[in-house]
């Protein structure tokens, strides 16, 4: 009877020992691609407290991340290389922790009005964010883990491929994103000049991350 009761207990046991492991797991690692638009519609550019407001939120999203999370940190407003040479690729682990990783991706988004004035990086008269995020999804494999693409700008397209400033509507995409968490855009419609026109920026981004395979979208306008 002892036996019996022993074999009873056995499946028990090893579901409290896969629910105990399952809960030790640490998280998995995230590859979070932060685009900064340098476009002369943004106030990021030439704000320095909007800057540093964008700059500390930005730092809030990546000190936390888990060991193995990849960070791409890139430019884009022209639709040109040479005008977007900014590049910087962290991986988290013990010696590039979490909140230093965080505290150097933030100083350099609260210095960027004091760069393009200094003239260390270029304000730029066109803004190809769809081309940006075209190019971006073959650098990232959202089937491989999680990927989160968070975008510090006003969300104007203007471009040869749609330009917003005059009623145009975003493309259609391809689903080039599927399996993909999450498209974060900070400052969606500033500068647009009304609750409105922000409302038809951040619905039609809306619409785009949708059909591009985003899990979710979130635009902000300020938070």
């Amino acid at each position: 009877m002892r036996r019996f009761l022993g074999l009873l207990l056995i499946p028990a046991l090893l579901a409290g020992t896969a629910a105990a492991q399952a809960v030790d797991a640490p998280p998995s690692p995230q590859t979070v691609v932060i685009g900064l638009d340098l476009s002369k519609s943004n106030p990021l550019i030439d704000d320095p407290a909007y800057a540093a407001r964008a700059a500390q939120r930005l730092t809030g999203e990546i000190d936390k991340l888990p060991v193995r999370s990849r960070i791409m940190v890139r430019t884009f407003g022209a639709y040109d290389s040479s005008a977007n040479p900014l590049k910087v690729d962290e991986v988290i682990s013990a010696r590039a922790r979490p909140e230093t990783v965080a505290d150097g991706v933030g100083a350099l988004v609260a210095a960027l009005p004091q760069l393009v004035k200094d003239g260390k990086l270029k304000a730029q008269d066109w803004t190809y964010i769809v081309s940006f995020m075209e190019t971006m999804s073959h650098q990232v494999d959202c089937a491989a883990g999680d990927v989160r693409f968070i975008l510090l700008t006003d969300g104007i397209e203007d471009s040869t491929v749609a330009r917003m400033p005059r009623g145009a509507s975003l493309p259609k995409p391809e689903p080039v994103f599927a399996g993909c968490g999450e498209l974060l855009m900070l400052g969606i419609g500033q500068g647009a000049g009304s609750p409105a026109a922000t409302k038809r920026i951040r619905d039609q981004w809306e619409n785009w991350a949708s059909a591009a395979g985003f899990d979710r979208f979130t635009g902000l306008y300020d938070w």
